[in-house]
């Protein structure tokens, strides 16, 4: 019996400023696909469980753009960003948080289908610097994926 990876792992590559992210979802890679495109199922899962995501604007195509607000209690963030690529097993877009706008990641999501009803999903975000990537892994980022892809999980079950 294979393990699955059910809770994410984060790791920082030692050479490169990139960070990976790898998680398993029983669901189909074209289940995982659609909750990372589609904008209603997005706002579903994506982020913090005490924050709620709203999009500006979502065009999930090869060429595409997107813009969401993700709003708590006493502070709104928006982020933005262009899909490059997507297609039925990978998603490649930009990522920029609008408080940091010099700063942009470049993300690409790959599903592997593992078999027996399991996808395997691994992200990688190149960010530009070092300090920058460090940034991200000391700003608690393992709480909005792990919390987003426990929902994920959740929604791809309905």
């Amino acid at each position: 019996m294979t393990e699955h990876l059910t809770t994410a792992t984060i790791e920082a590559d030692p050479v490169v400023p990139v960070i990976h992210i790898t998680r398993d979802f029983r669901a189909t890679p074209a289940q995982v696909i659609r909750a990372h495109v589609d904008p209603e199922l997005f706002t579903q899962w994506v982020g913090p469980n005490y924050r709620t995501v709203t999009i500006d604007h979502w065009d999930a195509r090869t060429g595409g753009s997107w813009r969401y607000f993700n709003s708590g209690d006493h502070d709104q963030q928006a982020f933005r960003g262009c899909f490059h690529e997507v297609s039925d097993n990978r998603v490649v877009q930009t990522f920029t948080w609008e408080g940091m706008p010099e700063s942009v990641a470049l993300e690409t999501l790959i599903v592997t289908d593992l078999g027996d009803g399991w996808t395997r999903l691994h992200a990688a975000s190149l960010t530009d610097s070092f300090e920058s990537r460090d940034g991200w892994l000391a700003s608690g980022m393992e709480i909005g994926v792990n919390d987003g892809y426990a929902k994920l999980d959740e929604l791809l079950t309905r």
